[in-house]
Order: structure tokens, then C-alpha cells, then sequence
């Protein structure tokens, strides 16, 4: 017997049944909200406003080779939360989606899905990035990561977060329980 494939792809007949993709610019997200007071406003941190695979990579081959368990090692997100965001790359994109909302008078949370820490120096590593004024600028939100369930829908609601920006279908679905 021939052994089944751990995933079979996909083909032409698939991909045209998705529904196509709606770009849309920071420029636009202003438009639309023109005339609405400042609000509390989210985002994801990782892979969403910054490039931060190094120091997850930098994780795996330091605590876990090979195996997804480093995110389960409590030394990782020490180091992470630590230090290693020095090593994340700011994405543009979120540098002018927060400067925007920065001038619109908005308050800015990032809700992640890391493990929280004893000590952490991402929130002022996200604030000195993105030159997020104290004013507007809250601590980061480590919501965690708990099997079958979404850990960022309840910080969305208790923080009334009425825009939240993720790049992950967790992120998608949050906002939308949210």
C-alpha cells in the first residue's frame, strides 16, 4: 500500500474559489474613521508590527532543536521578553498605522500571545520603534497561549479595543469575538 501524503496540496479549481484579497491603505483606515472620537486600539506583536523570527529561531536552536517545545520553555520567553526584540525588525507598515493613530489621539495596546514573564522590556522596546509618546502608550498585554482556546478575545473586550490589527486567524477571530 502507498503511504498518504501528509498534505496534498492544492489545485487551479481550489485557489479560484477563494475570494479575492481587499487591499486596502493606511490612508484608507484614516478616511474611515474620520469623525470618530479617539479610541483604544490593538496589535499583535509578532509578525504582525515586527519581524521577530530571529529570536523565536534563535529559541528553537538554543532550547528546543528541531522541536516546537522551546515555546513551552519558560528561559525562552525570559529571553525573548528580555532583550531579544533588540534583534525584531520594525515593519513600515506598522510604523504608519500607529503613527496615525498616535495623531488621531488614540490609545495604542499590543496584545500578544507570549508567555508573560517576571520582567519584560518589549513595551519599551515597542514604544522607542514606533516613537509611541507615553501618553498613548500602554504595557504590553501577554495573553498566553492556551490549547482550544482564544487568549486575546477577553483583553480585547476588558481593554474595549475597537480596532485590532494581527496578521494570524487567531487575530482575525478575536476581533471579530471581540
Amino acid at each position: 500500500s502507498t503511504p498518504q501524503p501528509l498534505w496534498v496540496g492544492t489545485n487551479v479549481a481550489q485557489l479560484a474559489e477563494q475570494a479575492p484579497i481587499h487591499w486596502v491603505s493606511v490612508a484608507q483606515i484614516e478616511n474611515s474613521l474620520l469623525g470618530r472620537p479617539p479610541m483604544a486600539v490593538g496589535f499583535d506583536i509578532d509578525d504582525t508590527v515586527l519581524f521577530s523570527s530571529p529570536g523565536f529561531w534563535r529559541g528553537q536552536k538554543t532550547f528546543s532543536p528541531g522541536s516546537e517545545d522551546y515555546l513551552k520553555n519558560p528561559q525562552f520567553w525570559e529571553k525573548m521578553n528580555n532583550g531579544w526584540d533588540e534583534f525584531s525588525m520594525p515593519k513600515e507598515v506598522a510604523r504608519q498605522l500607529i503613527a496615525m493613530h498616535v495623531k488621531r489621539g488614540d490609545s495604542i495596546w499590543f496584545v500578544t500571545g507570549r508567555s508573560q514573564t517576571k520582567t519584560e522590556t518589549v513595551s519599551k522596546t515597542l514604544q522607542d520603534d514606533f516613537l509611541i509618546p507615553a501618553a498613548n502608550m500602554n504595557p504590553v498585554i501577554f495573553a498566553g497561549d492556551k490549547p482550544g482556546q482564544n487568549t486575546k478575545t477577553q483583553w480585547l473586550q476588558a481593554k474595549q479595543i475597537k480596532v485590532f490589527y494581527g496578521d494570524s486567524d487567531n487575530d482575525i477571530t478575536a476581533a471579530r469575538e471581540a
